[in-house]
């Protein structure tokens, strides 16, 4: 999950820029998503890899989950709510209740019947997790934004920042006591869901969740998001791809060091660093073992290992299973079906799910190879420092993933090496009118053209602006503006922050954000 804005290449108007601070609050509060590829020098043919065994009561929801596709049909199902409902009783006493409903010849149930049967034995999705009153929220935090001078940005700034207490939970005290019937797991501090639908904490989400944070002088919130991430990495020796049963068997892009390090930045709390510090070395233990890395031999006949996404299941994914076996339906072999669920999974865990970056074949969803791609992004996330050689095999498509390695130090403080990245950027056809494409090729997956995702904005803009060039700190410039004036008429226009924005509706905001007086200057960088 991410927070997506497709995009026009409608010519822009050059405008005043607004403030990093604003922008970082504004990404953390948009539901969020991941990261991608370049190279592909592997083959795999046959799935051997490990599986996480998955718990009774998840393989129990994906049979109501399936009972209901036939009950419902599509227009009223979303399936992620059956894998999201808790218990009211025991699992025994629930599924002989669920196998004595009447069935018709083809296996199905009525709506009534299964309408009672939720009523009677599930809580609602989302009736685990009860609402936190942040313990450092303000309405205006002393010092919040003052840069920003414009009344009208102050005012949407703070609506913004409002948006946490809308957002704030804890998990409830059954799921402490009772952690048998439910899929969201217990977590020991408040958390901040992304919404709508998506009601539990997701790993890399986190990180910006805890820019905005930071933005808004809630440090204690910030410090508790880092300390649930690593409750669930010591229980499970991973970070999860988020707090559910279901997701035990993947990880997400791992950004919990640089969670820690920008706290510190802020708090210059040494504590913070000195308890964080073992679940970051079983961190970095888990992300370079044998299933996650590939040594590759470059043309100096040195050997490098790098980093891959690789999921520990090769099953259809619970919160998924419907959509997954129906994609597998496509292969006759059952090997070739259980290295297709794996390759979901690991499209999974990269947060880009989906994405041709991933594809052999754009045009075919069922030739997805992540586990045999060693991405650019995730490689930097792992080894916080460049690398650079002649590598082949690589996918000489344009991903914006291609570029975040301007979000490292070592790599934006070499001014005539990101100059020509800038250049690269700039004529790459990735920029457009409301900020940066995810790709050029239009699939109908989310992670590509026309779409845009915050994150992606905000690890190029910030490592561009970071730069000692001028030309870059003036292309990061540009893009922020885009990206910030697209998503206040957004805001404006429906009074919340969305995960997506329909790209037939873009032309229209980006044609009134260019022409809104109220935005002509929003104050200073900060």
């Amino acid at each position: 999950m991410s927070s997506w804005l497709p995009f026009t290449t409608t010519p822009t108007v050059k405008i005043s820029f607004f403030f990093s601070s604003f922008f970082l609050l504004l990404l953390s509060l948009t539901p969020m998503a991941a990261t991608h590829s370049f190279s592909a020098p592997l083959s795999c043919s046959k799935d051997s890899g490990p599986v996480i065994p998955t718990t009774p009561l998840v393989s129990f929801l994906e049979r109501v989950q399936e009972t209901a596709l036939q009950t419902y049909g599509n227009s009223k199902f979303d399936r992620k709510d059956f894998v999201d409902f808790s218990l009211k009783f025991n699992l025994s006493t629930t599924v002989e209740a669920f196998d004595k409903l009447p069935k018709t010849a083809n296996g199905s149930v009525s709506v009534n019947d299964l309408d009672g049967f939720i009523g009677k034995y599930f809580k609602g999705a989302g009736e685990d997790l009860v609402y936190a009153e942040p313990v450092d929220f303000v309405p205006e935090p002393h010092g919040f934004l003052p840069k920003v001078e414009n009344p009208e940005v102050r005012a949407w700034a703070l609506e913004v920042h409002a948006l946490w207490k809308k957002l704030s939970r804890k998990v409830s005290s059954s799921v402490h006591d009772h952690p048998e019937l439910h899929t969201l797991l217990p977590l020991p501090g408040p958390v901040m869901i992304p919404g709508s639908r998506f009601r539990e904490v997701y790993y890399w989400d986190s990180y910006w969740v805890i820019r905005g944070l930071l933005a808004s002088k809630m440090y204690e919130t910030a410090k508790a998001i880092v300390t649930n991430l690593i409750s669930l990495l010591d229980a499970y020796g991973h970070v999860l791809n988020g707090a559910r049963a279901y997701y035990t068997n993947r990880s997400q892009p791992p950004l919990l060091s640089a969670m820690v390090y920008e706290i510190y930045n802020r708090t210059g709390d040494v504590e913070l660093v000195r308890n964080s510090l073992p679940p970051l070395l079983k961190e970095y233990q888990f992300w370079n073992s044998e299933i996650h890395t590939w040594i590759i031999r470059d043309a100096e006949q040195g050997n490098h290992s790098l980093n891959r996404y690789y999921a520990m299941w090769n099953k259809p994914r619970p919160e998924a299973s419907t959509v997954d076996r129906e994609f597998a339906s496509k292969f006759l072999n059952v090997s070739e079906k259980l290295q297709f669920y794996r390759e979901l999974a690991s499209t999974a865990e990269s947060g880009w799910d989906f994405s041709t970056r991933w594809m052999r074949n754009s045009s075919e969803f069922t030739t997805l190879s992540t586990t045999t791609i060693l991405p650019v992004d995730l490689n930097i996330f792992i080894l916080r420092e460049p690398q650079t050689w002649e590598a082949q095999n690589q996918n000489q498509n344009v991903f914006a993933s291609n570029f975040v390695p301007l979000w490292i130090d070592l790599f934006n403080s070499d001014t005539p090496l990101v100059e020509k990245v800038t250049r690269s950027l700039q004529s790459s056809g990735l920029l457009c009118a409301a900020g940066i494409a995810t790709s050029l090729t239009n699939s109908g997956q989310q992670w590509d053209f026309p779409n845009g995702w915050a994150p992606l904005q905000h690890m190029i803009v910030e490592g561009l602006s970071r730069s000692a060039s001028t030309e870059a700190r003036t292309v990061a410039k540009d893009i922020a503006e885009r990206w910030i004036r697209t998503n206040y008429v957004a805001y404006k226009k429906t009074g919340a922050m969305h995960d997506n924005i329909m790209w037939k509706s873009v032309v229209n905001m980006v044609v009134v954000a260019y022409t809104d007086p109220r935005l002509v200057s929003v104050g200073r960088m900060e």
